[in-house]
């Protein structure tokens, strides 16, 4: 006889960022496991947590995944490198059921795609200074060598759309020298919103650098993650999703355009509170 399929394998996944660069990851989710249904709840009200205190950033992703598990959610993906760098313990320990990040799937992703241990990071302040990839990878393997450099530029260039803009290309340079000169042999895109970058970034590094997509990363190890738990869904319908925001929505078909690549339904305004219940709100 066959066990009993896993009561819960047909709930969305749920996914939540500080805005709405973790689209990155819900396309690369969805691409891998087209049937699944994926909520996202990206946290533009509050956006950028990568210039915030620890504490905050832990405050704020904490209310974000009691969101999610108010929509039933059967799993929550942390698509944010700053989250995922300092308030993924405390969700572990808060929180119920499966949480996977970003950071441990790219730092393991950087060492079997290096052939010479060293390794590049790019992210915002808040990801670069929490050493939270080089821990990781030295933690597997302590012969890597991980070199870090901050791009706090690149977010709002992604987000204005200047993706093959001369600033943009100029501004990488700037930031990419000083890793060029570390001779890496590959570089980890920290930062959801970069994966938008990597044909700009891949003129500026060569073509002998390995390029670490960290949402492609992540959705693979979701994907590992969930077969293990007996997690994946076996319907047979696309998956849809539903999209949350905390600030208005009426940009995010053109973010969603870029980011995402894919159908989604409309979005949701929510304002976060501490009460067990958030405010739904209807859409501006």
């Amino acid at each position: 006889m066959k066990p009993a399929p896993h009561p819960k394998r047909e709930l969305p996944i749920g996914i939540f960022d500080s805005g709405i660069g973790g689209l990155t990851v819900v396309r690369q989710i969805h691409h891998l496991l087209p049937n699944e249904d994926i909520i996202y709840l990206g946290d533009t009200a509050r956006v950028p947590y990568g210039t915030k205190a620890p504490s905050t950033v832990i405050r704020f992703a904490c209310e974000d995944l009691q969101f999610l598990t108010q929509q039933n959610v059967k799993a929550v993906v942390v698509a944010c490198n700053t989250v995922s760098a300092w308030a993924l313990p405390t969700l572990e320990k808060q929180f119920p059921l499966p949480i996977m990040g970003v950071i441990l799937p790219g730092a393991q992703t950087a060492l079997a795609e290096s052939t010479g241990h060293r390794i590049g990071v790019i992210g915002t302040h808040s990801t670069i200074r929490s050493r939270a990839y080089e821990r990781a990878m030295i933690g597997l393997d302590p012969l890597a060598q991980v070199f870090a450099q901050a791009c706090p530029l690149l977010v709002p260039l992604v987000e204005e759309g200047w993706i093959n803009h001369r600033a943009t290309k100029l501004i990488l340079q700037e930031y990419l020298a000083p890793l060029l000169r570390r001779k890496i042999d590959a570089l980890v895109l920290g930062c959801t919103h970069y994966p938008l970058l990597k044909t700009a970034i891949r003129q500026t590094i060569g073509p002998k650098i390995r390029l670490v997509d960290s949402a492609e990363s992540c959705a693979r190890f979701v994907r590992e993650r969930l077969t293990q738990l007996e997690l994946l869904s076996h319907r047979r319908r696309l998956g849809a999703i539903q999209p949350f925001l905390t600030d208005e929505t009426t940009q995010f078909d053109g973010y969603a355009a870029r980011f995402l690549g894919v159908p989604a339904e409309p979005a949701w305004r929510v304002e976060l509170t501490t009460a067990t219940q958030p405010t739904a709100l209807p859409q501006t």
